[in-house]
């Protein structure tokens, strides 16, 4: 009887052992990642468009360093005049590609009314970038 008793006893803490040794607990992490407004050096795209059409624009933005990628468009207050700036990730780890090319992003907007819209993207910590579209 105490040998069954000692088998299961063992039996019970090699399976304790089994079951914590294969726990996901090891496993990579997931990295994190460190985002940052990035600023607009250039906006291109029609000076014109039409109600209900979509228009698109090319935004060309500056980042800290090559291992950056875009992550969204934002809005974002200077002062009283509202606007939009892009926003970038960083991942945590350190990046060896440090000679950062500017990059490219695509802006879409749709407009509901006629009349002269200005679309401003973040340049500076105390200026916007003007594109005027006139609506027809």
């Amino acid at each position: 009887m105490k040998s069954f008793r000692l088998k299961s006893v063992l039996v019970v803490l090699f399976l304790s052992i089994a079951f914590v040794s294969c726990s996901n607990d090891d496993d990579e992490k997931t990295p994190v990642v460190t985002t940052k407004a990035a600023l607009v050096t250039e906006i291109k795209g029609p000076a014109t468009g039409k109600v209900n059409d979509e228009l698109s624009y090319d935004v060309t933005y500056t980042v800290d360093n090559a291992c950056a990628e875009f992550d969204k468009i934002s809005e974002v207050t200077i002062g009283d005049v509202k606007g939009l700036q892009v926003i970038a990730k960083y991942p945590s780890e350190v990046c060896t590609q440090q000679v950062p090319e500017p990059k490219k992003t695509v802006y879409k907007f749709k407009a509901t009314a006629k009349g002269t819209i200005e679309i401003k993207f973040k340049k500076s910590e105390t200026e916007f970038l003007t594109q005027k579209v006139v609506i027809e």
